[in-house]
């Protein structure tokens, strides 16, 4: 994540500049998600993703220009070695599975040690069912997911790419609570600033959920489905 007076395309202001990336099984539909959100396309004919590409968008959040570059990876294990360095520096995530395929849900939990393996404390993370148009095809019941979003306290939409069903809401839902939670962050650093004389960011902020306060001593859980 970066901030400053970047500009982007036509001499725009970048305010921020958030890292998303989107992890979770080959062929959930991570870069058809990406295609969605950053060009408001689907193509059926969409291949394998090789390596790692990313996409951007830039959009307003409470007046500040957010630029949200939004990484895609292979899922395939040949490529898990791409990985490790694919993290460094991202606030956001989105870890997707296919709601047709049961084993894409099951293997979730192995992703999302990886991400917190490697990402920071704070990175804000959505569980996204996606496929949400086949439904007559559900592997995995939404109560599952829910279960699953809460216990680990990650936000949850289900999703449909090819509908474009909101794709818009969690990406917004994610860069949202990004930029809250680093407002946040440089508003303690502006605080000790004035009083201390030096700067720094506040570290090991909690995740919370807006308009609802966490209980003592654990994290707020914020889940949403369709």
């Amino acid at each position: 994540m970066s901030r400053g007076g970047s500009h982007g395309e036509l001499g725009q202001r970048i305010d921020y500049v958030f890292k998303v990336v989107l992890i979770g099984d080959s062929a959930v539909g991570k870069s058809q998600l990406l295609a969605r959100f950053a060009r408001n396309e689907f193509n059926l004919d969409s291949k394998a993703t090789i390596g790692v590409e990313f996409q951007t968008r830039t959009l307003n959040i409470d007046k500040r220009t957010v630029k949200a570059q939004i990484w895609d990876t292979a899922g395939q294990e040949r490529y898990r070695a791409v990985t490790s360095a694919y993290y460094r520096g991202a606030v956001g995530a989105m870890l997707v599975y296919d709601i047709t395929k049961r084993q894409s849900f099951d293997h979730v939990a192995r992703w999302l040690e990886e991400l917190r393996g490697h990402a920071d404390n704070n990175i804000v993370i959505m569980l996204i069912g996606n496929k949400s148009d086949l439904g007559t095809l559900r592997a995995v019941p939404t109560e599952d997911a829910k279960e699953f979003a809460e216990r680990e306290n990650l936000f949850f939409m289900e999703t449909s790419a090819l509908e474009a069903v909101n794709v818009e809401s969690a990406f917004t839902t994610v860069l949202t609570e990004i930029y809250r939670i680093v407002s946040k962050k440089n508003l303690v650093a502006n605080e000790e600033s004035d009083s201390s004389g030096s700067s720094s960011l506040l570290k090991g902020t909690k995740i919370i959920v807006p308009g609802q306060e966490p209980p003592p001593a654990s994290k707020a859980t914020c889940c949403m489905s369709s």
